[in-house]
């Protein structure tokens, strides 16, 4: 296991399960993501102007270095359907060194 600070597992919310597809393969396919997990379905309670709104959505698990979080978070914005989309990135603290390599590899990094 080797420190994983240098990268992050970015949470995304998406209406559908083919919103939370197009928006993955979007940021893989651009190198800012080096994969994307998606649970097809999960249930959102959540406040939403001024409404307490419950809702089936999908939640994307995005694996991505610090350096391409901006980027990432950016292009998340610029595809979601969402007005205010989540995007939530939690920093790793240790990791498989093979696969934080191969995340740094996919992402563009050394």
């Amino acid at each position: 296991m080797r420190d994983g600070g240098a990268f992050r597992l970015v949470l995304v919310t998406a209406g559908t399960e083919e919103e939370g597809a197009r928006i993955a393969r979007a940021l893989v396919e651009e190198g800012l993501a080096a994969c994307a997990n998606i649970v097809p379905r999960v249930r959102s309670i959540y406040r939403w102007k001024g409404g307490v709104q419950d809702e089936p959505e999908s939640l994307l698990l995005i694996k991505t270095t610090a350096a391409r979080l901006e980027a990432l978070s950016a292009r998340v914005g610029e595809l979601h359907s969402y007005t205010v989309p989540e995007t939530i990135a939690l920093a790793l603290d240790r990791g498989r060194e093979s696969y934080l390599d191969w995340v740094a590899e996919a992402c563009g990094g050394p």
